[in-house]
């Protein structure tokens, strides 16, 4: 019986120390390769899609870059309010039916790698109006952000208003930026 009971403590000993070894020499290495080989696999993947951009001539991004990218903060492109963008939006609403109420350029903001030209919108339009506006905010050539858009649409609105054709219309009070991107 003892020996059966020495046989197993050391066929349990060899196996312990087989797992330590294992563990400790073999694998200890393998997690620390795999985290540098995926930082690798990642800045290979960005390059390649550089190269896919730049092979494929992506005239999109490419117009993206040229019409958004200011060589100076002093560039015509970085200027407060700019004609060319407000031209563009008032044809873009008109396009849609959209009937302007306002619209009111604000200061800028500057920071080191961007210029952020606010504008104020005030539009009535209905619903399917709206959402094709924004459809084509997204699809234009200047980098717009949405930072917020108000519904007017109270209760108020409701009974003061007899006409069912008056209330298909909202009157929608809009934040947007055109962002300019300064070459470093």
């Amino acid at each position: 019986m003892s020996l059966r009971v020495n046989i197993l403590a050391v066929g349990i000993l060899i196996l312990a120390l087989s797992f330590y070894y294992g563990y400790n020499f073999v694998l200890s290495e393998k997690p620390e390769q795999i985290r540098s080989y995926d930082e690798k696999i990642e800045k290979l993947n960005e390059q390649l899609i550089t190269a896919q951009i730049l092979a494929n001539n992506l005239d999109r991004v490419y117009t993206l870059f040229e019409r958004n990218l200011a060589l100076s903060a002093k560039d015509s492109l970085a200027d407060d309010a700019s004609m060319p963008f407000l031209n563009s939006l008032t044809e873009t609403i008109d396009s849609l039916g959209i009937r302007i109420l306002n619209i009111r350029p604000k200061p800028r903001t500057k920071t080191l790698k961007r210029i952020e030209t606010p504008y104020e919108l005030e539009i009535r339009c209905n619903y399917r109006q709206f959402g094709k506006f924004i459809a084509e905010l997204e699809q234009s050539s200047r980098l717009i952000t949405v930072q917020e858009y108000l519904v007017k649409n109270g209760v108020e609105r409701l009974k003061n208003t007899a006409n069912l054709e008056l209330l298909k219309t909202q009157e929608i009070e809009m934040q947007i930026s055109t962002l300019t991107l300064i070459k470093g």
